[in-house]
Protein backbone atom coordinates (compact mmCIF):
# COMPACT_ATOMS: atom_id res chain seq x y z
CA UNK A 1 0.00 0.00 0.00
CA UNK A 2 2.87 1.90 1.02
CA UNK A 3 4.93 1.39 -2.57
CA UNK A 4 0.85 2.30 -4.35
CA UNK A 5 1.15 6.07 -2.59
CA UNK A 6 4.51 6.65 -3.26
CA UNK A 7 3.83 5.86 -6.71
CA UNK A 8 0.90 7.60 -7.32
CA UNK A 9 2.23 11.23 -5.74
CA UNK A 10 5.13 11.31 -8.29
CA UNK A 11 8.44 10.72 -6.77
CA UNK A 12 11.59 9.86 -7.32
CA UNK A 13 10.49 6.17 -7.14
CA UNK A 14 10.61 6.25 -10.58
CA UNK A 15 14.43 4.26 -12.13
CA UNK A 16 14.21 7.64 -14.70
CA UNK A 17 11.93 10.86 -14.07
CA UNK A 18 9.64 9.53 -17.38
CA UNK A 19 9.88 5.80 -17.04
CA UNK A 20 6.13 5.53 -15.65
CA UNK A 21 2.60 5.23 -17.01
CA UNK A 22 -0.76 7.00 -16.54
CA UNK A 23 -3.66 4.08 -16.12
CA UNK A 24 -7.67 5.35 -16.61
CA UNK A 25 -8.87 1.66 -15.45
CA UNK A 26 -12.94 3.54 -16.09
CA UNK A 27 -15.05 4.84 -18.26
CA UNK A 28 -16.17 7.97 -15.78
CA UNK A 29 -15.92 11.65 -15.82
CA UNK A 30 -13.31 11.88 -13.01
CA UNK A 31 -10.69 9.88 -13.76
CA UNK A 32 -7.77 11.91 -15.75
CA UNK A 33 -4.03 13.15 -15.72
CA UNK A 34 -3.59 17.02 -15.89
CA UNK A 35 -0.28 18.17 -17.44
CA UNK A 36 0.93 20.96 -15.17
CA UNK A 37 2.76 22.74 -18.35
CA UNK A 38 0.37 24.74 -20.91
CA UNK A 39 1.35 25.86 -24.68
CA UNK A 40 2.89 28.34 -26.33
CA UNK A 41 1.54 30.05 -29.46
CA UNK A 42 2.11 27.27 -31.84
CA UNK A 43 2.21 27.52 -36.02
CA UNK A 44 3.27 23.70 -35.79
CA UNK A 45 3.30 20.82 -33.20
CA UNK A 46 4.01 16.76 -33.25
CA UNK A 47 2.53 15.04 -30.48
CA UNK A 48 4.02 11.15 -29.83
CA UNK A 49 2.82 8.66 -27.47
CA UNK A 50 2.30 5.12 -26.80
CA UNK A 51 -1.21 4.04 -25.87
CA UNK A 52 -3.07 0.54 -24.65
CA UNK A 53 -6.56 0.72 -24.81
CA UNK A 54 -9.08 -1.08 -22.43
CA UNK A 55 -12.47 0.34 -23.59
CA UNK A 56 -14.46 -0.19 -26.78
CA UNK A 57 -15.79 0.96 -29.00
CA UNK A 58 -13.72 3.93 -29.59
CA UNK A 59 -10.68 4.35 -27.27
CA UNK A 60 -12.09 7.69 -26.48
CA UNK A 61 -10.29 11.01 -25.48
CA UNK A 62 -6.20 10.24 -24.97
CA UNK A 63 -5.61 14.01 -24.94
CA UNK A 64 -7.59 17.35 -25.32
CA UNK A 65 -6.37 20.94 -24.73
CA UNK A 66 -9.02 23.56 -24.42
CA UNK A 67 -8.49 27.70 -23.79
CA UNK A 68 -11.05 30.44 -22.87
CA UNK A 69 -13.53 30.48 -25.80
CA UNK A 70 -12.58 27.09 -27.44
CA UNK A 71 -12.92 24.05 -25.59
CA UNK A 72 -11.91 22.13 -28.59
CA UNK A 73 -8.41 23.70 -29.39
CA UNK A 74 -6.59 20.19 -29.92
CA UNK A 75 -8.64 17.38 -29.29
CA UNK A 76 -7.36 13.54 -30.07
CA UNK A 77 -10.57 11.56 -30.12
CA UNK A 78 -12.06 8.40 -31.50
CA UNK A 79 -15.77 8.33 -30.03
CA UNK A 80 -18.50 5.15 -30.63
CA UNK A 81 -17.32 3.70 -34.23
CA UNK A 82 -16.18 7.02 -35.15
CA UNK A 83 -12.61 6.78 -36.69
CA UNK A 84 -10.22 8.57 -34.79
CA UNK A 85 -9.86 12.16 -35.40
CA UNK A 86 -7.87 15.32 -34.76
CA UNK A 87 -10.00 18.46 -33.80
CA UNK A 88 -8.41 21.52 -34.25
CA UNK A 89 -10.06 24.77 -33.44
CA UNK A 90 -13.06 22.48 -33.80
CA UNK A 91 -12.18 21.79 -37.45
CA UNK A 92 -11.91 17.34 -37.99
CA UNK A 93 -9.42 15.34 -39.75
CA UNK A 94 -10.01 12.09 -39.52
CA UNK A 95 -7.14 9.96 -39.06
CA UNK A 96 -5.36 6.69 -39.99
CA UNK A 97 -4.53 4.88 -37.24
CA UNK A 98 -6.29 1.88 -35.82
CA UNK A 99 -5.74 1.13 -31.99
CA UNK A 100 -7.17 -2.50 -30.88
CA UNK A 101 -9.28 -2.18 -27.49
CA UNK A 102 -7.99 -5.15 -24.96
CA UNK A 103 -4.58 -5.64 -26.94
CA UNK A 104 -1.77 -7.17 -25.14
CA UNK A 105 0.43 -4.47 -25.97
CA UNK A 106 0.93 -0.59 -26.66
CA UNK A 107 1.35 1.01 -29.86
CA UNK A 108 2.81 4.06 -30.48
CA UNK A 109 1.33 6.89 -32.40
CA UNK A 110 2.42 10.46 -33.39
CA UNK A 111 0.36 13.15 -35.44
CA UNK A 112 2.43 16.03 -36.79
CA UNK A 113 0.77 19.54 -38.12
CA UNK A 114 1.67 22.35 -40.01
CA UNK A 115 -1.25 24.67 -39.00
CA UNK A 116 0.02 28.21 -39.98
CA UNK A 117 -0.19 27.93 -43.53
CA UNK A 118 -2.53 27.93 -46.38
CA UNK A 119 -2.68 24.41 -46.26
CA UNK A 120 -2.40 23.16 -42.99
CA UNK A 121 -0.79 19.79 -43.41
CA UNK A 122 -1.14 16.98 -41.06
CA UNK A 123 0.58 13.79 -41.08
CA UNK A 124 -0.18 10.27 -39.06
CA UNK A 125 2.36 7.49 -37.98
CA UNK A 126 1.82 4.23 -36.03
CA UNK A 127 4.05 2.21 -34.70
CA UNK A 128 6.99 4.58 -36.49
CA UNK A 129 5.05 3.80 -40.21
CA UNK A 130 3.52 7.05 -42.32
CA UNK A 131 -0.38 5.89 -42.26
CA UNK A 132 -1.53 9.05 -44.06
CA UNK A 133 -1.26 13.18 -44.75
CA UNK A 134 -3.96 15.13 -45.17
CA UNK A 135 -4.71 19.41 -45.54
CA UNK A 136 -7.29 21.99 -44.54
CA UNK A 137 -7.41 21.54 -40.79
CA UNK A 138 -7.88 24.96 -39.20
CA UNK A 139 -5.87 26.61 -42.34
CA UNK A 140 -4.23 30.12 -40.95
CA UNK A 141 -5.17 29.36 -37.20
CA UNK A 142 -1.91 29.13 -34.93
CA UNK A 143 -2.49 27.13 -31.25
CA UNK A 144 -3.66 29.45 -28.75
CA UNK A 145 -1.57 29.62 -25.69
CA UNK A 146 -2.13 29.20 -21.93
CA UNK A 147 -4.78 26.67 -21.86
CA UNK A 148 -5.48 23.56 -19.99
CA UNK A 149 -3.62 20.05 -21.39
CA UNK A 150 -5.79 16.70 -20.13
CA UNK A 151 -5.11 13.22 -20.68
CA UNK A 152 -8.23 10.86 -20.53
CA UNK A 153 -11.08 13.40 -20.83
CA UNK A 154 -12.44 15.45 -23.77
CA UNK A 155 -12.66 18.79 -22.08
CA UNK A 156 -16.15 20.75 -22.47
CA UNK A 157 -14.92 23.75 -20.41
CA UNK A 158 -11.59 24.69 -19.94
CA UNK A 159 -10.31 22.13 -17.39
CA UNK A 160 -13.47 20.55 -16.79
CA UNK A 161 -17.19 19.53 -18.15
CA UNK A 162 -16.12 16.02 -19.22
CA UNK A 163 -18.40 13.50 -20.32
CA UNK A 164 -17.72 9.71 -19.02
CA UNK A 165 -18.55 8.57 -23.23
CA UNK A 166 -16.08 10.19 -24.53
CA UNK A 167 -13.33 9.17 -21.98
CA UNK A 168 -10.16 7.19 -22.10
CA UNK A 169 -9.53 3.93 -20.68
CA UNK A 170 -6.48 2.14 -20.63
CA UNK A 171 -2.71 3.09 -19.57
CA UNK A 172 -0.42 5.74 -21.90
CA UNK A 173 3.24 6.65 -21.39
CA UNK A 174 5.57 9.21 -23.38
CA UNK A 175 3.30 11.88 -24.10
CA UNK A 176 5.60 14.35 -25.68
CA UNK A 177 4.86 17.46 -27.65
CA UNK A 178 7.33 19.31 -29.96
CA UNK A 179 6.49 22.77 -31.68
CA UNK A 180 7.95 21.58 -34.91
CA UNK A 181 7.16 18.75 -37.18
CA UNK A 182 9.36 15.92 -36.76
CA UNK A 183 11.06 13.82 -39.43
CA UNK A 184 9.27 10.72 -40.30
CA UNK A 185 13.07 9.37 -39.67
CA UNK A 186 12.99 10.62 -36.30
CA UNK A 187 9.40 9.54 -35.41
CA UNK A 188 10.84 6.24 -36.64
CA UNK A 189 13.66 6.76 -33.91
CA UNK A 190 10.94 7.36 -31.28
CA UNK A 191 9.03 4.09 -32.44
CA UNK A 192 11.13 1.49 -32.37
CA UNK A 193 13.54 2.89 -29.44
CA UNK A 194 16.50 3.68 -31.13
CA UNK A 195 17.04 7.20 -29.47
CA UNK A 196 15.34 9.29 -26.49
CA UNK A 197 13.56 12.38 -27.90
CA UNK A 198 11.81 13.99 -25.10
CA UNK A 199 9.41 16.63 -26.60
CA UNK A 200 10.94 20.33 -26.36
CA UNK A 201 7.70 21.92 -24.88
CA UNK A 202 5.94 19.10 -23.26
CA UNK A 203 8.32 16.60 -22.22
CA UNK A 204 7.11 13.55 -20.64
CA UNK A 205 8.02 13.87 -16.96
CA UNK A 206 6.91 12.14 -13.78
CA UNK A 207 6.52 16.21 -11.97
CA UNK A 208 4.51 17.82 -14.74
CA UNK A 209 1.82 15.30 -14.58
CA UNK A 210 -0.89 15.08 -11.71
CA UNK A 211 -3.63 12.45 -11.66
CA UNK A 212 -6.90 12.66 -10.29
CA UNK A 213 -10.31 10.44 -9.57
CA UNK A 214 -9.05 7.57 -9.23
CA UNK A 215 -6.16 7.43 -11.94
CA UNK A 216 -2.46 6.48 -11.22
CA UNK A 217 0.71 6.11 -12.23
CA UNK A 218 3.35 3.16 -12.33
CA UNK A 219 6.27 1.81 -13.52
CA UNK A 220 6.39 1.46 -16.97
CA UNK A 221 8.51 -1.03 -18.63
CA UNK A 222 11.19 0.22 -20.92
CA UNK A 223 10.55 0.79 -24.44
CA UNK A 224 12.79 -1.83 -25.73
CA UNK A 225 10.80 -4.75 -23.61
CA UNK A 226 7.31 -2.85 -25.31
CA UNK A 227 8.88 -4.04 -28.63
CA UNK A 228 9.56 -7.20 -27.02
CA UNK A 229 5.77 -7.64 -26.38
CA UNK A 230 4.64 -6.38 -30.23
Amino acid sequence: MLLHVVLCLGTSAFKSPDEFKVSLPLRTNYLYGKVKKTLPELYAFTVCLWLKSSASPGIGTPFSYAVPGQANEVVLIEWGNNPIELLINDKVAQLPLFISAYGESSTHICVATWIYAETSMWEAFQDGEKTGTGDNLAPWHPIKPGGVLILGQEQDTVGGRFDATQAFVGEMSQFNIWDRVLKPEDVMTIANCSANMPGNIIPWIDSNVDVFGGATKWPVESCEERLLDL
